[in-house]
C-alpha cells in the first residue's frame, strides 16, 4: 500500500500545457493531496483549461487549491470594471471576466466562477501551511491578512512562524528554476509564465518534479 504524499504545486500562470506534463510525472494517486498554491490564470495561453484541470484533479485525488493575486485580480475586475486594465496590464485575460461567454472567448462558465471566488487564502497541516505569496510570522496561521498572504513578495524573506511550522509559498519566482529553501519557508514559484519552470514539490520526501512551459521535464 502505497504512503499518501502531500504535493505542492506553484504558479501555473496559464499554462495549460506545462500542468499536464507536470501530473503525468507526478501520478497523483487517490490517498495524496495536491495543494496548488494559486495563480492559475495571467501570462499564458489558457487560464480556463487550467482552472478545469485543476477541478478535473479533484476525481483522482484530494485537491487544495488556494487563491492567488491573480485570482484576486480576476476577481476585482469582475466586481469593478475600472480594475479590468490594471489586471490586463500584468496579462490577465479580460475575456475571462463575462461568466457564460462563449467557448471562443474562454469566459469561465458557472462552475468554474465558483472554483474561483470560494480559493482560501490559506492550508494548514500538522506540520506545514501554505499560502500564495507571503506570511506575517507572528499572526496566527488562520488569520494571515490578505495583502501579506497574496501580494508580499520574500523580499526580504519572513522569520519562522512562531507555530513552528514550515511555510510552502510561490508568488516570488526564482528565474534560475532552483526551489528557495530557508528551512522554514520553502518558495516554489519557478518562473512558469515568465519563461521558467513549473515545479511539484512533496513536502515530507522533498522530491521534486519540474516541466518547462510546453510540458516537458527538465
Amino acid at each position: 500500500m502505497s504512503i499518501p504524499r502531500t504535493i505542492a504545486i506553484g504558479d501555473i500562470h496559464g499554462h495549460a500545457a506545462a500542468l499536464a506534463g507536470l501530473l503525468r510525472l507526478v501520478e497523483p494517486r487517490p490517498a495524496d493531496t495536491v495543494v496548488f498554491l494559486g495563480d492559475y490564470v495571467s501570462r499564458g495561453p489558457d487560464s480556463r483549461k487550467v482552472i478545469q484541470a485543476v477541478i478535473d484533479l479533484r476525481r483522482r485525488c484530494r485537491v487544495v487549491a488556494l487563491r492567488g493575486n491573480h485570482e484576486e485580480m480576476l476577481l476585482d475586475a469582475c466586481r469593478d470594471p475600472s480594475a479590468l486594465e490594471g489586471w490586463v496590464d500584468v496579462g490577465g485575460d479580460a475575456s475571462l471576466v463575462a461568466p457564460g461567454a462563449s467557448e471562443a472567448w474562454r469566459g469561465l462558465d458557472e462552475a468554474q466562477w465558483t472554483f474561483v471566488s470560494g480559493l482560501p487564502i490559506v492550508h494548514e497541516s500538522d506540520e506545514h501551511f501554505f499560502i500564495h505569496a507571503n506570511y506575517a510570522p507572528n499572526r496566527p496561521i488562520a488569520e494571515q491578512d490578505s495583502q501579506t498572504a497574496l501580494w508580499l513578495p520574500l523580499d526580504p524573506p519572513p522569520g519562522p512562524h512562531y507555530s513552528g511550522k514550515t511555510a510552502i509559498v510561490g508568488h516570488t519566482p526564482q528565474f534560475d528554476g532552483s526551489v528557495l529553501n530557508l528551512g522554514h519557508v520553502v518558495c516554489i514559484d519557478t518562473g512558469c509564465g515568465f519563461g521558467g519552470l513549473l515545479t511539484a514539490f512533496d513536502i515530507h520526501s522533498g522530491r521534486l518534479w519540474q516541466v518547462n512551459e510546453s510540458g516537458d521535464e527538465v
